[in-house]
């Protein structure tokens, strides 16, 4: 889990738990010129736009499993298809 603090100083300075991410912050702050507060707000903004569709892609799946619009395969199907593709190059390089 990320953790962080925020403390407001004239503006909001970021300090991280994570001493290997508060250097990657503070190196992009430097590569980019922007602030740590703008890269934090971006990513955070990023992260929650990214989450509503993930959100919203397994929601309509699950929609479409539940209406019978898609079926499900079962694992072990799965699992042997996987085996038998794996396997098939393997055969035909022993022949």
């Amino acid at each position: 889990m990320l953790s962080f603090r925020l403390t407001c100083v004239m503006g909001m300075a970021v300090q991280f738990n994570n001493p290997e991410l508060q250097a990657k912050v503070e190196q992009w702050v430097a590569q980019t010129g922007r602030s740590a507060d703008e890269l934090v707000e971006d990513a955070i903004a990023g992260y929650f736009d990214e989450l509503a569709q993930v959100r919203s892609t397994l929601d309509s799946r699950y929609d479409d499993i539940k209406s019978g619009k898609v079926k499900l395969i079962p694992g072990e199907d799965v699992e042997a298809y996987f085996r038998e593709k794996s396997a098939a190059p393997l055969r035909s390089h022993n022949s």
